[in-house]
């Protein structure tokens, strides 16, 4: 059976939509539950010259440039590349009537396109991100993970203002985001005994203290402690030589102290085939690692490769979990 995806195609007036039509031209080993406004998906494939059929009612597409739909009209008729806050509460609907479907086994995983969340918050509905708004929904905590075909970095701290980093690292968040890794390796990731890279949080790693004590007083007690619950792990190690390409094949994963530690590196390495994952959902989620990119949206100048993968690890997620 082939898995069944939600896909959210995000900000109407961006390029998620246009993405979602390059999608329907090709050939996937799931099949694609779209949950979204069927005039935008038509106006995004017409300014691509793209066919796309859209079948609602769970009627599930026989032909190709097909998607399955599950209406959630907009409000307003989003013009390319001018967002309209009028949307906003359709935007965040679908999200929640994609992410429910999951939770429920209507659907066995959840790939999503970039949301825009200032205007989201105009539109008068508190928003600070579509992960934090799944992990309420399944009352879970999560990790944001970043992947493409040469590295997996996950982030102990996501979008924190940098001198509130070193206060928001406890022992105690180190454990509750090292099980979730951990887990979601053997898991989804179907590796049996991982190892996790962890980054330090200052120059050298603390050099012995000498450059800061978080590595000596808070890291590495606590990584000893899960090491005594069987994780293997490997650090506190200097970020600037961790992601060196002899060291990071002995690792199944990195853990960066903050967003910015990690992610330039995994985005400088290959940004194209980049995708953001949820750990700890009890379904796999996977998203775009990119933006609404306004200035792109209607010009067929966006490029797919972000949606492709986010779909293409997604299926091989949900495959995994359906036979394990």
């Amino acid at each position: 059976m082939r898995p069944r995806l939600a896909l959210v195609p995000g900000e109407p007036a961006g390029i998620g939509p246009e993405l979602i039509v390059r999608a329907a031209q090709q050939d996937w080993e799931a099949q694609l539950v779209v949950h979204g406004d069927a005039a935008t998906l038509h106006r995004a494939g017409d300014a691509l010259g793209l066919p796309i059929a859209l079948h609602r009612n769970g009627e599930s597409p026989r032909s190709p440039r097909s998607l399955e739909l599950v209406e959630i009209a907009h409000p307003a008729a989003a013009a390319f590349g001018q967002p309209d806050p009028a949307n906003a509460e359709s935007v965040v609907a679908s999200l929640r009537r994609a992410a429910q479907a999951c939770l429920t086994g209507g659907c066995h995983g959840l790939v999503t396109g970039p949301v825009h969340k200032g205007v989201i918050n105009q539109g008068g509905i508190p928003f600070t991100g579509t992960t934090g708004l799944l992990a309420t929904l399944a009352g879970c905590e999560v990790v944001m993970m970043l992947a493409n075909p040469g590295m997996r970095v996950a982030l102990q701290t996501v979008h924190l203002p940098l001198r509130e980093v070193a206060d928001a690292i406890t022992a105690d968040a180190l454990g509750s985001t090292l099980r979730i890794v951990d887990q979601a390796l053997r898991r989804q990731f179907g590796i049996a005994s991982p190892t996790i890279a962890v980054l330090g949080l200052n120059p050298h790693a603390g050099e012995d203290g000498h450059l800061g004590r978080e590595e000596l007083d808070i890291i590495d007690p606590a990584l000893e402690r899960l090491r005594g619950e069987g994780l293997s792990l490997v650090g506190p190690l200097p970020a600037d030589t961790a992601f060196l390409p002899g060291k990071l094949r002995g690792f199944d994963a990195v853990l960066a102290m903050y967003h910015d530690q990690g992610l330039p590196v995994l985005k400088h390495a290959d940004f194209a085939n980049a995708v953001n994952i949820t750990l700890g959902l009890p379904y796999p989620r996977v998203a775009v690692d990119h933006g609404t990119a306004l200035d792109l949206a209607g010009k067929g100048m966006a490029d797919p490769s972000s949606l492709f993968a986010a779909i293409h690890t997604c299926t091989q997620f949900a495959r995994h979990r359906m036979h394990a």
